[in-house]
């Protein structure tokens, strides 16, 4: 496994929070790990430190990178084809593909390709993330929430993901705010999908994912 894509099964569940732990964890293992968020909205140019890809950068150890890791970013917190719109643009799949397969020629012996919203999200007029992991080929580490009626989320992307024939690697319930408790809500999971390992991910910034890391690295 060279190359994973990081998809959620919504939008604001997140899939940053895990990646940027996993980026941590997996440094600390001695892996050459980069990251690539194909396009981004919701991102000021002003205040860009809050945003996913400087999120990303800063778990990487390289703040500079933020531009590498999103070139299409766009201000308004929309879908991004509506959000590119606004701004004159037109996101076309093929595109946003070559974007990925360009990083992902990189040098780095595990890239994390970073979806944005969930996977059925629309990342242009015609196609969804899921269409863009499919022309991609990868196999998927899926983020889910923990809030009440995230199980029905999780068992509906995992139908779409395999109807289109595509690996799930991992699954990790990411604790939401105000939500049922985190451990049972995960057992509550794991009683309908016994095929993939579950991890979890507290909200908390120290969060470390050394078991997730050692898990998605076997074999490299």
């Amino acid at each position: 496994m060279t190359a994973l894509f990081v998809a959620g099964t919504g939008t604001d569940i997140g899939k940053t929070h895990v990646a940027c732990a996993l980026i941590r964890a997996l440094k600390a293992r001695g892996v050459a790990v980069d990251a690539f968020k194909p396009v981004v909205s919701g991102f000021d140019p002003e205040a860009p430190a809050a945003s996913d890809p400087a999120r990303l950068a800063e778990a990487l150890g390289d703040p500079a990178a933020l531009p590498r890791i999103s070139p299409r970013r766009y201000r308004a917190p929309l879908a991004p084809n509506l959000a590119a719109r606004l701004e004159g643009d037109t996101l076309a799949l093929e595109d946003l593909a070559a974007d990925c397969r360009a990083a992902l020629a990189g040098d780095h012996e595990l890239m994390l390709v970073e979806g944005a919203g969930g996977v059925m999200s629309p990342l242009t007029d015609e196609a969804t993330n899921l269409d863009l992991i499919a022309a991609l080929d990868l196999p998927v580490l899926l983020i889910a929430g923990s809030y009440l009626g995230t199980i029905s989320h999780v068992l509906t992307a995992l139908v779409a993901l395999r109807a289109r024939n595509v690996a799930i690697a991992a699954i990790v319930m990411s604790e939401s705010l105000d939500a049922p408790d985190l451990f049972q809500t995960a057992d509550a999971l794991r009683a309908f999908e016994r095929e993939t390992p579950i991890f979890l991910a507290p909200r908390d910034e120290h969060w470390d994912a050394k078991a997730l890391a050692e898990h998605l690295t076997k074999g490299l």
